[in-house]
Formats: structure tokens, C-alpha cells, sequence
């Protein structure tokens, strides 16, 4: 099984960013860490697999977030979601309230 950095970001502050999209006839099993680097000041993000098509910086539909919306991650702290399944075509999408926060699939 291969593995590997599928692709990574820091996100401007209130914009959604895709992050990483599964290769055409490929299928994607994924982990994702969000670290805040900020060690004053919480957070929130928003996480979510949008389908093939999508194009950032449009919010992604209610049904296609895998976080609850405004997950809080403090000062310091990470939020890791692992061993998530994406489609040939489908977008992992993240959103942050602070440009303070790295992502890496």
C-alpha cells in the first residue's frame, strides 16, 4: 500500500482550501492532521470531502463535512482524523478561523 504526503496547506484565514484530490481512477486512504501553531489563541476548523468537481473556495454542501462544523482545536493542540476512504475525484477540504493552522494529508 503506498504512503506519502497527498498534499498539504496553510490556509488563509475564513477561505476554504482544498487540500488534496484523489487521482482520476484512483481511490484514497486517508489520514489528515490540522496543527495549531498559535500558543495563545484557539481555532475552529471545518473538514469535509467534497465531491469530484468541487472548486475552492465555495463552501462545501452540509453532507460532505466529516468534522462537526467549528471544531474547536486550542492554542498548541491538533485535531487528526484517520484511515478515511475518497473517491477518484473528491476533494479534501479545509476551512480555519486563524491563518495559524497547517494541514497535511
Amino acid at each position: 500500500m503506498p504512503n506519502g504526503l497527498l498534499g498539504k496547506a496553510a490556509p488563509a484565514a475564513a477561505t476554504y482550501t482544498a487540500v488534496y484530490t484523489v487521482t482520476a481512477g484512483k481511490t484514497a486512504t486517508a489520514n489528515v492532521r490540522l496543527v495549531n501553531l498559535d500558543a495563545i489563541n484557539s481555532v475552529t476548523i471545518r473538514l469535509a470531502i467534497a465531491p469530484p468537481g468541487y472548486a475552492a473556495p465555495a463552501a462545501p454542501a452540509n453532507a460532505d463535512y466529516i468534522e462537526p462544523l467549528d471544531v474547536v482545536i486550542p492554542a498548541g493542540g491538533l485535531l487528526e482524523e484517520i484511515g478515511f476512504a475518497m473517491s477518484a475525484g473528491e476533494v479534501l477540504v479545509a476551512f480555519v478561523s486563524a491563518a495559524t493552522v497547517t494541514v497535511r494529508c
